[in-house]
């Protein structure tokens, strides 16, 4: 199982907890906001689409809306495959920082 870079999961877990509302524009404010960090539109979308041909993520696309000049968006949603790569990558960012002592984290935190 491959393990998931920072962008690639960011981008993941932004369509999962945005269900049925994601598309490349919620996807990136929905990172900017939790992150804090200012993603430019392209830094979303090439692994956006990496993600889709790889298999992690599906999309479809919605009905024309007025708002957007009648463009249609492409929504995504997590595959079967994009799940099990998401808990997969969560296991070993947990099975990492567990190993850490109390000491270590504090060190963690004064250098931030």
């Amino acid at each position: 199982m491959k393990i998931l870079s920072k962008p690639e999961e960011l981008i993941l877990l932004a369509v999962f907890s945005l269900k049925d509302n994601a598309y490349g524009v919620t996807i990136r404010k929905h990172i900017i906001d939790k992150t804090g960090v200012d993603w430019t539109i392209g830094a979303v979308y090439v692994p956006l689409n990496r993600l889709a041909r790889d298999g992690y993520l599906e999309t479809t696309i919605g009905e024309p809306t007025p708002e957007r000049g009648g463009k249609r968006k492409k929504f995504y949603s997590l595959t079967q495959r994009g799940m099990k790569a998401l808990a997969y990558t969560k296991r070993i960012n947990d099975s990492m920082w567990s190993r850490l002592s109390a000491m270590d984290l504090a060190a963690l935190t004064d250098k931030g």
